[in-house]
């Protein structure tokens, strides 16, 4: 399979089909967060998803998947580090403010860095409907972040921490797009990157959790925790895997932007799941960044 997905770099059908891992990737990516944000600790829920996605990683990098070649070992250590910053970054980020709230911020500044990330490391250039894609994004942005300072109630006292931590939290997801799509660029076999990444990811946040859950004087039962760690897991492997293969196929920027369509499953989820309500309004602003997010897309 990985032969397939390595033909494929280059030509039309590769983009079709990063095109739709992007659009795979955003719609469990929103799926995603709600898991981590929902009823319980996102600190909890966000160990036992990386203990899960661990351990079924563990066995496939060990056994079936070629090694990673010497080069590869310094590029999954500065990975790493990313990520462990991203997920603290993250959890603070959930815990501050609500998901129908910080989670477009993250997912709209995200793109932004990557596509000067990319520019840098790949080389890519957005042309000039591009960028007016990336201006209509960064414009629902900060009406968003506008609206939500002059009404939203929820966590009103920590509003403003929150959304500087969601702005961090979206620099940290750049710097993962594109040093990931960097990474699985690397190797001669993708499904090395993504099974390493995920056996070595797995090993700090289980251990953070476990040490928040043996302090919390009202201990949650484990097992609940690991039935959601098990879904998000599997959802993890579909929506990391689907934007990293998509970043080895096509553009590492478009793809990024195209992503955060999930702003709009975002909504619905927060609504529908979460019980946070949204208003006209704020999904208006959360389909701006969707919409130019498509305007980066049909641009390219």
């Amino acid at each position: 399979m990985s032969e397939w997905l390595i033909s494929l770099e280059g030509t039309e059908a590769g983009r079709q089909l990063a095109l739709g891992l992007a659009l795979l990737a955003a719609i469990l990516h929103a799926f995603f967060g709600a898991l981590q944000k929902g009823r319980h600790d996102p600190w909890l829920s966000r160990g036992a998803i990386d203990f899960c996605y661990g351990v079924i990683a563990m066995p496939f990098a060990l056994f079936v998947v070629p090694w990673p070649e010497p080069h590869m070992w310094p590029i999954f250590a500065i990975a790493f580090v990313i990520h462990v910053g991203y997920k603290i970054a993250q959890g603070y980020t959930y815990t501050k403010g609500a998901y129908t709230v910080v989670y477009p911020v993250v997912r709209g500044t995200g793109p932004i860095f990557t596509v000067i990330g990319a520019y840098f490391l790949f080389g890519e250039v957005f042309n000039l409907i591009q960028w007016l894609g990336v201006a209509t994004l960064v414009a629902g942005i900060f009406g968003l972040a506008v609206y939500n300072l002059r009404h939203v109630t929820v966590d009103r006292d920590t509003l403003v921490v929150a959304l500087w931590l969601a702005v961090l939290t979206g620099f940290f997801v750049a710097a993962y797009t594109t040093w990931d799509a960097y990474g699985i660029r690397a190797t001669a076999n993708p499904f090395t990157f993504l099974a390493w990444f995920f056996f070595l990811d797995g090993l700090v946040m289980p251990v953070v959790a476990y040490f928040r859950w043996q302090a919390m004087p009202d201990r949650p039962d484990p097992w609940p925790l690991m039935r959601r760690g098990l879904i998000g897991g599997l959802i993890a492997y579909l929506s990391f895997g689907s934007i990293m293969m998509a970043t080895r196929l096509d553009s590492v920027g478009e793809a990024a932007v195209l992503r955060e369509t999930s702003t709009v499953f975002a909504a619905l989820i927060g609504w529908l799941m979460l019980n946070e309500r949204v208003g006209p309004r704020r999904l208006v602003l959360m389909a701006l960044i969707a919409v130019g997010a498509v305007i980066v897309e049909m641009g390219g």
